[in-house]
């Protein structure tokens, strides 16, 4: 899961991004107000960590560019500016929660486990698919019952495509979501088709009712067989 953290005070933004990454996030930043502008506009999100209280412009503003771009991703308002009016406001434009500062890391984390299952899995905590079980929490995968052994990058490659099952996914929109939004400057896409054939691999052999289907020159689909 790939998790946009909008934040201008060095100390907070580098405990937060810290604190995600060791829960196996991936984690990209945006310092400013503009920066965070380009982001939303150029790269997919799972969830968005929006501090409202930018140096050069209102978060609020960046609610309302998300809007009229229809995006999917979460969003939770991380803002010392604990006032009823601004909670209203965001929560009004599209916000799923609002988490005031200080906050403990544990609270954060719960925060984005809640959103992402109401956003990416229909609130489930397990993940059901064919024959295949996933707990995003553990970052577990069973098939029939017999645990499935995924290295980072499978089991994240794995969650994006049963997170866009029956959906065409571009190998620049995987590439974006697992490796980071730096993936668009590689000189090729090679580490990706080798991951993904691992990942096949591994699903074949434990007779997985899933199937990764490649789309000549554009990208992949995850089938339920």
């Amino acid at each position: 899961m790939k998790i946009l953290v909008i934040e201008d005070e060095p100390d907070m933004l580098g405990n937060i991004v810290w604190s995600l990454e060791e829960e196996k996030y991936v984690v990209e930043t945006a310092t400013t107000f503009d920066a965070a502008l380009e982001k939303i506009n150029l790269y997919q999100y799972d969830c968005i960590l929006l501090d409202i209280s930018l140096p050069d412009g209102n978060g609020l503003v960046i609610l309302e560019e998300l809007k009229k771009l229809d995006a999917t991703q979460g969003v939770i308002i991380v803002s010392a500016k604990n006032s009823v009016d601004d909670k209203v406001a965001g929560l009004d434009l599209g916000a799923d929660d609002y988490l005031p500062k200080p906050f403990h890391m544990a609270e954060l984390h719960a925060r984005v486990k809640s959103v992402l299952r109401r956003r990416k899995f229909e609130g489930n905590r397990i993940i059901e698919l064919g024959n295949l079980r996933i707990d995003p929490d553990e970052r577990t995968v069973y098939v029939n019952q017999e645990q499935l052994v995924l290295n980072r990058k499978e089991y994240d490659i794995l969650l994006y495509f049963v997170s866009n099952k029956n959906r065409l996914v571009s190998k620049t929109a995987l590439g974006e979501h697992v490796w980071g939004d730096q993936i668009d400057e590689a000189d090729s896409f090679d580490f990706i088709y080798s991951q993904i054939k691992n990942l096949r691999k591994k699903l074949k052999e434990h007779d997985a009712q899933l199937e990764i289907q490649a789309v000549y020159g554009i990208g992949y689909k995850l089938l339920l067989l």
